[in-house]
């Protein structure tokens, strides 16, 4: 997050920023999620027969939520900078930086997702999306960066508002995954 934040002051990133912001929640997300595997765990008692099991998917509900408002502030974002552009500037740090990012959260999907299929988890399976879309997000900044130092065109907020319907697609996906066993 801060190296992320950092590189998005530096470059005068929206979509730098709001992706310091997303990972920002990624970490709440997963302590949401924590609490959410601990609160399942515990035995059946006089006010809840069944259990606790059903808080896992609650908890993979408020993961996406999380989800679903960080694509909204982005598409706010990034449509207010469509109306009043801001020049970038390339920083090689921050492309660096975005790079090695895009990397550990790949290999966070990879984890997240062997875990979620290991443990038959909708709120780790939630996480692995998260973390998948990510990726993406990251790379579609990094390659906004790349366009405007090669080709001197800023499409800084085009590439906020298009990660912003990326990940308003997951958050939904999310959502609906996590509804059905509830429901």
């Amino acid at each position: 997050f801060c190296a992320k934040l950092f590189s998005g002051i530096v470059t005068s990133s929206i979509a730098v920023i709001a992706d310091a912001f997303n990972n920002l929640s990624d970490a709440g997300s997963s302590i949401i999620t924590l609490i959410g595997f601990k609160l399942s765990l515990k035995p059946a008692d006089h006010d809840h027969p069944f259990g606790h099991g059903r808080i896992e998917y609650i908890s993979a509900l408020f993961v996406s939520v999380a989800i679903l408002l960080m694509g909204l502030e982005l598409a706010k974002s990034s449509v207010a900078k469509i109306i009043t552009p801001e020049e970038m500037v390339f920083d090689s740090a921050s492309a660096v930086v975005l790079t090695f990012a895009i990397l550990i959260k790949l290999w966070m999907y990879f984890f997240d997702k062997k875990i979620a299929v290991k443990i038959s988890s909708e709120s780790m399976h939630a996480t692995a999306k998260d973390s998948l879309s990510d990726c993406i997000t990251t790379a579609a900044v990094l390659i906004s960066l790349i366009v405007q130092k090669l080709l001197k065109v800023n499409i800084d907020a085009y590439a906020g508002l298009l990660v912003s319907v990326f990940i308003l697609i997951t958050g939904f996906t999310t959502i609906r995954d996590s509804m059905s066993p509830l429901l």
